[in-house]
């Protein structure tokens, strides 16, 4: 047994110690529902410590009975256990809210100290008392007391066991110090109130210090109060990306619940198994052993992020595996690894990709119509001119013929027979060359728009292929295209041809169909030079662009022509300009006034 002195010093000690950590506490700590819970724990312990001091200092000094002192003592015993529970309870849920049915928690404590310092009259608490235990005599209440507050301390202590395991890995150390904290003074108290072991009234604050003390040290090295473990453990689990920790010698020290589910893998046969144990072993984990060795050798040696991706034949799954060390300040701690399944984006990406490319065909074979309609009525022109041509050829060989055999016919009349055949071969090669210019416009128009042409071409051939191209569609429509050339007509440019005549073509389209249907509308076609840069804009004066298409234009496929329209045609103008002239398009439009695309071609 102790001396009363160095039951004393002891007691005083835990005092000061209790003291001082409420301070440190309540000063350096996040404010919050668990910080609370410890400091009532705290002060609990250090109304219990002040009692026994006091019991000591003056009971036999001033002749006061110690029973007495310990009316004050049961004040912080009765609500210990209370404290314990909620700091199991917050632990267990990061925040709790009032409810009523907590109140029934108090009851007995406070029926506890009612019957305790009333204990002269009836003995319902103690029959004898004495400092030591076993020479106590307790009275019937007591057990109701003790069943209370054992089976309060209990409860939080299974909440403090539960979820610490529950958070084992990064919080296993934390989750230690906890469970020893909670079991020192709980098993002490329960072995002394069983006789088993005896002990006097002051071991228990002084089992509860060293209770208090191993909670500091899961308080100010790994931030007990600081954090909220469970909460954090129930995000993680609900992450999509699966995790996995391992420490420096491979060994998986913390996962969540998506990579058990993620893998088909069960928390026993995981936990501190060596990693590429595991890969061998499982064969729903078959990743590349080497590639993976690799990676956490960099990592090791680096703060930078390791990431690739790898596909699992297994579970027919792609995955982008990112790799980072955990570092504490300087020193390394662990690796974690973390698995992104990246199979809906990849198969979603190759959707994409089809139906843009199905999108794409039906602009090209809606280009090849409007190409075929401009081909039928500008070739039929020069066509039937040359037919008209072939039958005065005709005409005038008949007469030729006719001629030789005639005294009347003079060489004169010869001459005005081939002057005049001369002049149908004149209009012939011009009706031909007519013909081979817009089958080459055409011909570079059907190409398709992944490949490119890239050549040296002038401005004067530009508008010469656009005009060409667009004659048919502008005169079905009633419309005047007026090129206004402000910049030198033999001004180069380099770059795929048709690309670019497929767009201002485009642009023209949309400038016609914004008049609506109306005829005798104008459509400006201006080339301008603006330092090293040339700008070619198209400008109508029709029904402008609503506000939220002005929005998205250029930024995703949108159209104003309902069901008729695409959307694609300047959503793609607008990648050609950039990915084959390095250039850029803009508009000004205003509603009921008009549009005026630029394009904007570095020289």
């Amino acid at each position: 047994m102790l001396t009363d002195i160095s039951t004393f010093i002891i007691l005083l000690l835990s005092f000061l110690i209790l003291f001082v950590l409420s301070i440190l506490v309540a000063k350096k700590t996040n404010r919050s529902q668990l910080r609370t819970c410890f400091l009532l724990i705290l002060f609990c312990l250090i109304i219990c410590c002040s009692g026994l001091l006091a019991q000591i200092l003056l009971s036999k000094t001033l002749g006061i009975d110690p029973i007495y002192f310990d009316y004050i003592v049961y004040i912080g015993t009765c609500f210990l256990p209370i404290s314990l529970l909620f700091t199991g309870l917050v632990f267990a849920k990061t925040k709790i809210y009032f409810k009523k049915i907590y109140l029934l928690i108090i009851i007995i404590p406070i029926i506890s100290l009612f019957i305790l310092w009333t204990n002269d009259f009836h003995h319902l608490f103690y029959k004898e008392y004495s400092v030591n235990i076993n020479n106590t005599i307790f009275g019937p209440y007591f057990k109701i007391h003790s069943i209370n507050s054992y089976s309060l301390l209990f409860i939080g202590l299974y909440y403090l066991i539960k979820f610490s395991i529950k958070n084992a890995g990064f919080f296993s150390k934390q989750s230690l110090l906890l469970i020893l904290g909670a079991l020192v003074p709980l098993t002490i108290n329960l072995f002394g109130t069983l006789g088993i072991i005896p002990m006097t009234i002051y071991i228990t604050p002084i089992s509860f210090t060293i209770s208090a003390l191993l909670f500091a040290l899961a308080i100010f090295k790994f931030k007990f109060l600081t954090t909220t473990p469970i909460a954090l453990q129930k995000i993680v689990d609900r992450m999509s990306d699966g995790y996995l920790v391992i420490d420096e010698n491979n060994k998986i020290t913390d996962f969540n619940q998506t990579i058990l589910i993620m893998f088909n893998l069960k928390e026993a046969y995981i936990r501190n198994i060596n990693i590429f144990n595991l890969l061998q072993e499982n064969k729903n984990i078959s990743l590349d052993i080497e590639k993976l060795k690799q990676a956490l050798s960099i990592v090791k040696k680096s703060i930078k992020t390791q990431s690739y991706e790898e596909y699992i034949e297994t579970l027919k799954k792609h995955f982008r595996i990112e790799i980072s060390s955990l570092n504490n300040n300087t020193s390394f701690i662990g690796t974690l690894i973390l698995f992104k399944d990246i199979t809906q984006h990849i198969e979603d990406m190759k959707t994409i990709k089809e139906n843009q490319e199905t999108l794409m065909e039906s602009e090209r074979l809606a280009s090849l119509g409007q190409l075929i309609g401009g081909i039928a009525h500008n070739l039929k022109t020069p066509i039937m001119s040359i037919s008209g041509a072939t039958e005065g050829l005709s005409d005038l060989v008949k007469e030729y013929d006719s001629s030789i055999d005639d005294p009347q016919v003079n060489s004169q009349d010869h001459h005005d027979i081939a002057n005049d055949m001369t002049k149908w071969i004149e209009k012939i090669k011009n009706y031909t060359e007519y013909m081979s210019d817009i089958i080459t416009a055409v011909k570079g128009q059907a190409v398709t728009l992944s490949e490119t042409d890239n050549v040296t071409f002038d401005l004067e051939e530009l508008v010469k292929r656009v005009d060409i191209l667009m004659k048919h569609e502008l005169k079905n429509s009633i419309t005047y295209l007026n090129v206004k050339m402000l910049a030198n007509e033999h001004t180069k440019i380099r770059g795929d041809v048709n690309s670019l005549v497929q767009v201002i073509n485009n642009m023209i389209s949309n400038s016609i169909q914004a008049y609506n249907g109306k005829t005798e509308q104008n459509i400006d076609l201006i080339l301008k030079q603006e330092e090293n840069n040339l700008i070619i804009s198209v400008k109508d004066y029709g029904l402008g662009l609503p506000e939220k298409v002005k929005q998205k234009l250029f930024k995703e496929m949108i159209t104003t022509k309902g069901k008729n329209g695409t959307g694609l045609g300047l959503y793609m103008s607008y990648s050609t300009i950039k990915a084959h002239f390095n250039g850029n398009i803009t508009f000004e439009s205003e509603e009921n006034k008009g549009t005026t695309f630029n394009i904007t071609l570095p020289l």
